[in-house]
């Protein structure tokens, strides 16, 4: 479809709009974020050029991609009721514009964004979270140590693995079990003094092991020095996991949810509800975007700010639905991929019952 000047004009000021408020919002929350933070920045000697290069340079996208529907919404309010109040949409509809007409320069611009949005988190952001958690784990968390001991870890359908503890610097686990049970019935078990991760091999090697078999009333026992093994299990799940899924672009996360999958793990629910979102967040930008148009593109007696007053109620709303949705998810009593879709689905219906009640 080929642009109108008045397609133009509404999309570049909607877009500008955008980066006006994203700039104002950001700027805020970094002033607020260093403001808590330079007491540990100070306390543990952050270089300035890590605190402005490695960490808000990561820190300002992760927030515009966080926040985005907000801010989109915002924008919308505020580009339209302004110029509503200047009567400039009563003189669009007098000369034959259909408001659902109206409504696509604001949608493309939506969809622009929307699409920015799913790269920036599907593939970009995710490398900028890295750096970020680094600094973060570096100069302003306490410094990690795995302290965990008699560690249980399920790493497949009906295999079990215990530890009674780990060193994360030399990649050794003491006092290694491994268990085989099937419908509640011990079939295999190797227990090994300990287990240690070789590099250069990408496998672990078991000292000292015994290894035990049942089958029916037959029991068979082995024994030996030094065995190599391939094991669903890698060092880095004894690592700090410290928002551990914002790491991931989209590729990976698949990848991190099919490894929990096939170990038969608990807490999938937070992967997948990470995945999830990833696909609404742009959808959600559209039907925020229709909203705050439909809200505010009638000219009100109570001025501007009711109206971006009423903008900022209803994305409170969303946002709070959406946080219960999510929570009601991860506790597991819901389907996650309803629980993240439930938001959007209640406001899509909203925004039918604003456009058909609200006169424009």
């Amino acid at each position: 479809m080929k642009l109108k000047i008045l397609d133009r004009y509404l999309l570049k000021n909607f877009l500008i709009t955008y980066l006006f408020v994203a700039f104002v919002i950001v700027l805020i929350i970094c002033m607020i974020d260093y403001t808590e933070k330079i007491d540990d920045f100070i306390e543990k000697k952050a270089p300035g050029r890590a605190i402005l290069l490695e960490y808000y340079l990561n820190f300002i996208p992760y927030w515009i991609n966080y926040i985005s529907p907000l801010m989109v919404f915002i924008a919308t309010v505020f580009f339209t009721s302004r110029i509503a109040a200047r009567t400039e949409i009563v003189a669009m509809l007098s000369s034959g514009i259909s408001f659902g007409r109206m409504l696509v320069p604001y949608m493309m611009g939506a969809s622009i964004l929307g699409a920015i949005m799913f790269l920036l988190v599907g593939w970009i952001l995710p490398k900028a979270n890295k750096i970020r958690n680094s600094f973060e784990q570096t100069y302003i968390k306490d410094e990690f140590y795995y302290d965990g001991r008699n560690v249980h870890i399920k790493i497949a359908p009906e295999v079990y693995a215990y530890l009674e503890s780990y060193n994360v610097t030399t990649k050794t686990g003491n006092k290694f079990t491994l268990e085989t049970v099937q419908e509640n019935n011990l079939k295999h078990k190797l227990t090994a003094e300990r287990i240690v991760w070789h590099e250069e091999k990408n496998k672990w090697t078991v000292h000292n092991y015994r290894i035990r078999s049942l089958e029916g009333l037959k029991e068979s026992l082995s024994f030996g020095q030094e065995l190599d093994t391939t094991i669903n299990l890698r060092p880095k799940d004894f690592e700090s996991d410290y928002n551990i899924f914002e790491t991931f672009t989209l590729p990976e996360l698949n990848d991190y949810i099919e490894l929990l999958r096939s170990r038969g793990a608990d807490g999938l629910e937070v992967y997948l509800i990470e995945k999830y979102t990833r696909f609404t967040q742009p959808f959600a930008i559209l039907i925020l975007t229709a909203i705050g148009v439909i809200v505010s593109a009638r000219k009100s007696r109570r001025g501007v700010g009711w109206q971006i007053a009423l903008g900022f109620m209803l994305a409170f709303i969303y946002i709070l639905f959406f946080l219960l949705s999510k929570g009601v998810a991860e506790s597991g009593n819901i389907n996650t991929l309803l629980a993240v879709w439930l938001p959007n689905i209640v406001f899509t219906f909203v925004g039918i019952g604003l456009y058909k009640t609200l006169p424009r």
